[in-house]
């Protein structure tokens, strides 16, 4: 089948060749007996060009996998090893998906266009290489909340139900099937750089990190070489790791092959929201050390960092890097400033007023343990004499936040209800229950269409990375 792209915004790239050989491997996608349109993201799809396909070219597309006029002709399963739970695995890489495309949106960023479940690769070793269902309901909800509470995110582009029966040991099986396609600026992980150090591979990695630059920040001093480049990882993930804090939300896995330099979360399995400020809460079943846990995600996040700088030592001086990894605590306590300002609709009054409110804030809501969601909700309407903030716990933060003045005035009718939308774990059970029980997506339709009307009027919506 051949489709059109007739938007003008419709710009294939092929970036990736220029390092296919170090990166990656031809694969083809597994062939699925239905393909069921189930989610498609137009809102995503019209920044490259995507957005006139057909339904039927939609799934050609995405479900079968036919490529892109003019663009790359063949997946590409991506070579990468990674720290898991901080222990060294070099056998892992794409199991279960693959870059399936590249494109460059409206401004002229690269975009890939990767999958979820798209079938077996060299990297699959026991897997199946498919996504379950739920797993990508779920991925929905995840980047479509994040990416209304301006959390740095991959967006998911496209959900295809594939007509399988799936056994796995964490939900109940046999379960239905997916395949998902997500949007990202880049998929170049810091595992991607471990694999090469750790293949003493001193060409491809220069290679990569000139590619990186080119690519991913054209706007950084190309003769900064492996030192610029982790200068501009470590301004990105720290933000990336402030943004997860102010938002509540837990990634549950941050290992190594999950962070990418770009700064952007995604590759979403065990996430949640924390219901309050509890710095132990975890996602994940399976982190029974609590390494991942909310308040830990900075620090995981610093590691992964540091794993970077040290694959990059393999082509430059540790003595050079050292100073650019030491800016990560900076970068944080930075950005933690300004997404919590942002989140409450703050304006800056300066460095030390800022970060005033901003402890005040975050004390509070220790103190406290009240919701959230809740709290930035009210806090940020200025419904601040409400009978749940008299305590104490609070009386420092509501001083503090009167003195500063909006960055906007509020509009619109979500700021009229009492409360806020969330994204808790009981609101995703209800929602996939109606899918699982009753294939009733209504639920899921209505939740996503509540949180981009309350994304619409953020104060401050997520700038591109």
């Amino acid at each position: 089948m051949t489709s059109t792209c007739q938007d003008a915004a419709y710009t294939p790239d092929h970036a990736i060749a220029e390092i296919t050989d170090i990166l990656a491997d031809k694969v083809e996608a597994a062939t699925f007996p239905e393909t069921k349109l189930r989610f498609r993201n137009d809102q995503a799809a019209a920044e490259i060009g995507l957005s006139s396909l057909s339904n039927e070219a939609w799934v050609a597309h995405f479900g079968r996998f036919e490529a892109l006029p003019d663009a790359q002709p063949h997946p590409l399963a991506l070579r990468y090893h990674g720290h898991q739970f901080r222990n060294y695995n070099p056998d892992i890489g794409d199991g279960r998906g693959f870059l399936f495309a590249q494109l460059r949106d409206r401004s002229g960023r690269l975009i890939d266009l990767g999958t979820k479940g798209s079938g077996q690769t060299p990297y699959s070793r026991f897997g199946d290489g498919r996504l379950t269902l739920k797993g990508a309901v779920r991925e929905v909800l995840a980047t479509e909340m994040l990416e209304a509470q301006g959390v740095s995110t991959s967006r998911t582009l496209s959900v295809i139900e594939t007509g399988e029966q799936l056994h796995r040991g964490d939900e109940p099986s046999p379960t239905r099937s997916a395949v998902l396609v997500r949007q990202n600026h880049g998929h170049i992980r810091i595992g991607s750089f471990q694999r090469l150090a750790y293949l003493g591979d001193k060409q491809g990695l220069a290679r990569l990190v000139a590619y990186s630059l080119r690519h991913y920040f054209p706007e950084a001093d190309p003769e900064g070489g492996a030192r610029r480049l982790l200068r501009e990882v470590v301004k990105r993930t720290a933000r990336l790791a402030a943004q997860f804090m102010t938002a509540g939300f837990v990634h549950g896995v941050l290992n190594t092959d999950n962070i990418n330099i770009t700064g952007e979360s995604f590759d979403y399995g065990p996430w949640r929201w924390a219901p309050t400020y509890d710095t132990r809460f975890t996602a994940a079943y399976f982190d029974e050390s609590g390494l991942y846990a909310f308040g830990r995600q900075p620090e995981a996040i610093h590691w992964n960092v540091a794993q970077l700088a040290i694959s990059l030592t393999l082509i430059i001086d540790q003595e050079d890097l050292i100073p650019e990894l030491e800016q990560f605590a900076d970068q944080y306590r930075s950005a933690l400033v300004e997404s919590t300002l942002k989140r409450l609709n703050c304006a800056s009054r300066g460095s030390d007023e800022d970060t005033a409110l901003t402890q005040a804030v975050i004390q509070s809501l220790v103190q406290s343990q009240t919701s959230l969601d809740q709290f930035y909700f009210d806090w940020t309407k200025r419904d601040l004499d409400i009978e749940a903030y008299a305590g104490p716990a609070f009386s420092e933060a509501q001083q503090l936040i009167r003195s500063f003045e909006p960055i906007t005035t509020l509009q619109g009718r979500y700021w009229e209800s009492a409360q806020p939308v969330s994204m808790l774990i009981d609101d995703v059970e209800t929602i996939w229950a109606r899918i699982a029980e009753d294939d009733d997506w209504s639920k899921l339709h209505a939740k996503i269409s509540d949180i981009r009307e309350m994304r619409a009027v953020q104060a401050q919506p997520q700038s591109p990375v």
